[in-house]
C-alpha cells in the first residue's frame, strides 16, 4: 500500500477537521460551490467522485461480467440486505431512538421528521461510492458493478412503495431528475470512460492497464478527501449550532451502518463467500445514496426540516463509518492471506 492509502484514515479526519473550518471561515464559497448542482446533485463533488472511481470503471473487464452469474451468493446477499432488511431496521431504530430514548430532550413533531429522514436513507442504497470501497478493499470490479446495476434497476420500482409504507404517506414522488442525473454522472460517464481507456491500452501493451490504475491510485484518494472537505465545509455552520441535535441523530444511523454490516458479514460467511465479492457485498448495503435521500426530504418536509438535516447527517456520517468498515475487511483479508500462506 502507498502512504495514501496506509494513512488514509489520518487523510480523511484532516479533511473533516478543514471542511469544517474553511466552512466556517470562507461561507461564502462554499455556498458559492454549492449553487453548482443540478437536481440536488452538485456538479463539484460529481467531479470529485467521478475521479475516485474513474479508475475502478477502467479495470472492469466485460468479457468477464458474463461469469458473474456463475457466482450469484454476493448479489443475492446484497438484494437481500438491502431491500429485505435495511429499511425496516433503520425505521425500527429510528422509532426506538427518537420515541423512547431521546424523547425527553426532542419535541414529538422534530421527532417525526428525523425518523422520516433516517428512513429515507435506509430505503436508498449506495451507488457511486460502492466503487470506492469496492477498490481500498481490493473486491471484484466486474461484479461490484453488476451488483449497483441490479442494486439501481430495483430500486426505479422500489423506492417509492418502501418510502411510503414505512413514512405511513401515500404522496412519494420519486425525483427522478436526481435519480437519472446521479446515475448519469456516478455512474454511466466513469463507466463509458474506463471503457474506452481500457480498450485503448489494451491495444498498446499487457501491462497498460495495471500500470495506468497504479498511478492513478493517489488521485482516486485526493479525490476522496476533497469530496469530504466539500461535504462537511457545506454543512460546517450547521455541525456547529446544533451539535447536540447532530449527535442524536448519528447514534442509530452509526449503529445502523455496523449492524447492517455485521448481519451482511455473516450472511457472507455462510454462503462462503470469497473476500473479493464479500468485502464489497457488505459495504454496499452499508452506505446510502444521499442525493436522493436529501431530495425527496426537501420535496416532502422542506429545506429547514428535520427529515432534511437527518439526511445530512446521514452523508457526515458516512465516510468515517464505511473507512471503519473498510480497515475491518482488509484487516481480515490480511489475517486470512496469512493463515493460507502459513497452510502452504
Amino acid at each position: 500500500m502507498g502512504l495514501f492509502e496506509r494513512f488514509l484514515t489520518v487523510w480523511v479526519g484532516l479533511g473533516i477537521l478543514a471542511g469544517v473550518g474553511l466552512g466556517l471561515l470562507t461561507p461564502g464559497t462554499f455556498q458559492a460551490i454549492a449553487g453548482f448542482e443540478i437536481a440536488h446533485v452538485n456538479l463539484v463533488v460529481a467531479v470529485f467522485i467521478w475521479v475516485m472511481i474513474y479508475p475502478m470503471m477502467i479495470q472492469i473487464d466485460w468479457t468477464s461480467i458474463k461469469d458473474v452469474g456463475k457466482r450469484p451468493g454476493g448479489l443475492v446477499l446484497t438484494l437481500v440486505v438491502n431491500w429485505l432488511i435495511k429499511p425496516f431496521t433503520m425505521a425500527a431504530l429510528g422509532v426506538l431512538f427518537f420515541k423512547y430514548v431521546f424523547a425527553p430532550w426532542v419535541d414529538p413533531q422534530s421527532a417525526t421528521e428525523y425518523i422520516a429522514g433516517m428512513i429515507l436513507l435506509g430505503v436508498a442504497p449506495c451507488t457511486a461510492m460502492v466503487f470506492v470501497w469496492s477498490q481500498l478493499v481490493k473486491g471484484d470490479a466486474n461484479y461490484t458493478l453488476v451488483q449497483v446495476s441490479v442494486n439501481d434497476l430495483i430500486m426505479v420500482f422500489a423506492f417509492a412503495p418502501l418510502a411510503a409504507l414505512l413514512l405511513g404517506v401515500t404522496d412519494i414522488t420519486v425525483p427522478w431528475q436526481t435519480l437519472l442525473i446521479a446515475t448519469g454522472l456516478y455512474v454511466v460517464l466513469p463507466l463509458v470512460a474506463g471503457m474506452a481507456t481500457r480498450h485503448l491500452l489494451q491495444r498498446r501493451s499487457d501491462h497498460a492497464v495495471s500500470d495506468l490504475v497504479a498511478k492513478l491510485k493517489p488521485a482516486s484518494v485526493v479525490g476522496l478527501i476533497a469530496t469530504v472537505v466539500l461535504l462537511f465545509g457545506f454543512q460546517a455552520r450547521t455541525i456547529i449550532d446544533q451539535p447536540l441535535i447532530i449527535a442524536m441523530i448519528a447514534v442509530p444511523l452509526v449503529l445502523q451502518s455496523y449492524g447492517i454490516f455485521a448481519v451482511a458479514w455473516l450472511g457472507a460467511r455462510l454462503l462462503k463467500l470469497p473476500h473479493a465479492i464479500a468485502g464489497p457485498a457488505c459495504l454496499i448495503g452499508t452506505s446510502n445514496f444521499f442525493e436522493l435521500a436529501v431530495a425527496v426530504a426537501i420535496s416532502l418536509f422542506g429545506l429547514n426540516s428535520g427529515a432534511a438535516l437527518a439526511t445530512v447527517v446521514g452523508v457526515l456520517v458516512e465516510v468515517p463509518v464505511m473507512l471503519s468498515l473498510v480497515a475491518f475487511v482488509n484487516r481480515r483479508r490480511a489475517a486470512a492471506e496469512d493463515a493460507a500462506t502459513v497452510a502452504a
